[in-house]
């Protein structure tokens, strides 16, 4: 418990402010007030759309490029290590919206030429990755909004001693708050070791920049755990929980970002080393790629495909839908738009109505509240089709 004025006076906090708000309402003036400053000043640091200019693109690995933006719209908005950007990317007639952790440093948005970075690794299943190497080039403009997510370091809530596990391009959040504490406002704020999984050791995402952060500052080290890779002198195999306990300090805090398979074997093995809960915190998991494998689902429905009706006002629509893909997914094929952000139902700007028909949601990504599952309010992103269905979903 933190004491600002002590006990008795901030239990009867809430009174005093009642008290002051009431005063305050019996001298304010009978003319309404149209223009609310706070609000337009957040409006200003904080706009729902802006412009990215692409002014860099640049190997991150054989698998994987950095893409460098900088903003149209006069700024980039403050963000924090671990936050992520969301992209608006027209694709044939549908518009679609993907997160990206962003990758560079708070610092580096900061100062005379002000840009952030995004590392995204190709992956031929996945429509974006793909369309963005093949696409995207130096001159480019796209639009986004930024910052989302509470995937970062927080003095008031974390120890000072951060341990990291990432996997693949799960190393985006980390890279930011490495360069963040080697250069930028976290310097001296805490300590981070990273034990990152990857395959092999000539296609490491990030590698030469995880070098020199660690050659420049000793508050920063990376511990490279290598799955396929015979001749490498360092950790082989997965990130188990020997590894784990070998580069942890006491009193650690634990964060996460990687695929799903290696979010279970993580979250285990923390389990079993008695890590309390508020102690390991984790990015979004990405959908599984085969929502098959997740307990709970009904096997034999991921082959069938079903039909949806898209309720906008008084805008009905028909479309067919995978079972073997998130509702969200559908809509985006049909070219319906759909606000996305996270991607996983963490952040609820999908939030939609279930009006009829059975959904199967991954227990790994339900971020709905409790009433919202009493009331049929489900993530499009996170949920996918066990029936025919009708659902009533925002009007873009």
């Amino acid at each position: 418990m933190i004491n600002v004025k002590g006990f008795l006076k901030d239990v009867g906090g809430a009174s005093r402010v009642t008290k002051a708000r009431r005063e305050k309402l019996e001298r304010a003036s009978a003319v309404p007030q149209p223009k609310d400053p706070i609000r337009e000043l957040a409006d200003k640091l904080h706009p729902l759309e802006m412009r990215f200019k692409v002014t860099d693109i640049r190997d991150a690995s054989p698998t994987a490029k950095t893409f460098r933006f900088e903003s149209l719209d006069g700024h980039i908005p403050v963000f924090q290590s671990g936050q992520y950007v969301n992209f608006r990317l027209q694709i044939g007639d549908s518009l679609l919206t993907r997160p990206y952790t962003i990758a560079s440093a708070p610092f580096e948005a900061r100062g005379d030429k002000p840009f952030f970075e995004v590392t995204i690794r190709r992956n031929a299943p996945y429509l974006v990755p793909d369309y963005l190497f093949e696409t995207l080039k130096v001159g480019d403009v796209i639009d986004g909004s930024m910052p989302f997510g509470t995937f970062y370091f927080e003095p008031l809530r974390d120890t000072k001693n951060l341990v990291a596990l990432a996997g693949g391009s799960g190393i985006t959040p980390f890279a930011s708050m490495a360069k963040e504490i080697a250069y930028g406002k976290l310097k001296g704020a805490c300590k981070l070791t990273i034990l990152y999984g990857s395959v092999k050791s000539d296609d490491i995402v990030l590698k030469e920049e995880l070098d020199k952060i660690c050659a420049d500052c000793a508050d920063v080290r990376v511990v490279h755990v290598l799955s396929d890779d015979p001749d490498w002198d360092g950790e082989k195999g997965f990130i188990t929980k020997e590894i784990i306990e070998k580069y942890s300090e006491p009193d650690s805090t634990y964060m996460f970002c990687g695929p799903l398979a290696m979010y279970q074997f993580v979250s285990r093995a923390l389990e079993e080393m008695g890590v309390p809960k508020y102690r390991f915190r984790h990015d979004v998991v990405n959908n599984p790629a085969d929502i098959s494998t997740v307990p709970g689902y009904p096997k034999g429905t991921e082959e069938k495909t079903f039909k949806i009706t898209v309720v906008r006002g008084i805008q009905e629509d028909v479309i067919e839908a995978a079972a073997s893909e998130p509702v969200a997914v559908a809509l985006e094929r049909a070219a319906i738009p759909v606000d996305t952000h996270c991607r996983n139902g963490e952040c609820g700007f999908c939030r939609s109505q279930l009006l009829s028909g059975d959904i199967f949601v991954s227990p790994i990504g339900d971020g709905r509240r409790e009433m919202d599952k009493q009331l049929g309010w489900f993530h499009p992103c996170s949920a996918w089709p066990l029936s025919d269905l009708k659902i009533k979903i925002p009007i873009l």
